[in-house]
């Protein structure tokens, strides 16, 4: 049973507040699985998604703590049932002139794009959840990896309610 807990985190894009944030989970004895950073639609407003295994140790511990850090304007676990997350891969597949239209052919059962064609290998762009992106690898693996490079996941909850107009109200 998979003990994966994912917090979504508004905060105050200002110099230091990821740094503090991430402290937290650190001195709590976390390792952090995935962390993926970026604007919001809000100016000012980052989000920060953060998945960690929760098996070893309470989150709620950390969850308060990070709710009093000042620049931290919301936080919100999403629940695997009423959010949507995904995660971006890159990868680098060996193929000459025999294997290329397999490789091809296998992004294609994914829906996955082929970015960048050389003589010798096959750049592919996936997008998916976590199930996904591990599935597309090992079924690529056997033509040969040559670099990878993945984003850690984003996520957002289902529905009309957002999570910054939520927020709005404290960063004022």
């Amino acid at each position: 049973m998979s003990h994966k807990r994912t917090l979504a985190v508004l905060v105050e894009n200002k110099p230091g507040v990821l740094s503090r944030v991430t402290a937290l989970f650190s001195r709590r004895g976390f390792n952090i699985d995935s962390l993926a950073v970026g604007e919001t639609e809000q100016p000012g407003i980052s989000r920060i998604t953060i998945v960690v295994d929760a098996a070893a140790h309470p989150l709620e511990q950390v969850t308060k703590q990070l709710n009093k850090l000042i620049n931290v304007l919301k936080i919100v676990e999403l629940d695997p049932e009423s959010s949507v997350g995904r995660q971006l891969l890159l990868v680098k597949v060996r193929a000459d002139a025999a294997t290329r239209s397999q490789v091809v052919e296998a992004a294609g059962l994914f829906r996955a794009k082929v970015v960048d064609v050389t003589t010798d290998t096959v750049t592919i762009e996936a997008t998916g959840g976590a199930g996904k992106i591990e599935a597309f690898l090992q079924v690529i693996e056997p033509f040969g990896i040559a670099e990878l490079a993945q984003s850690g996941q984003v996520g957002l909850g289902r529905g009309a309610k957002s999570m910054t107009s939520m927020a709005r109200n404290r960063s004022n």
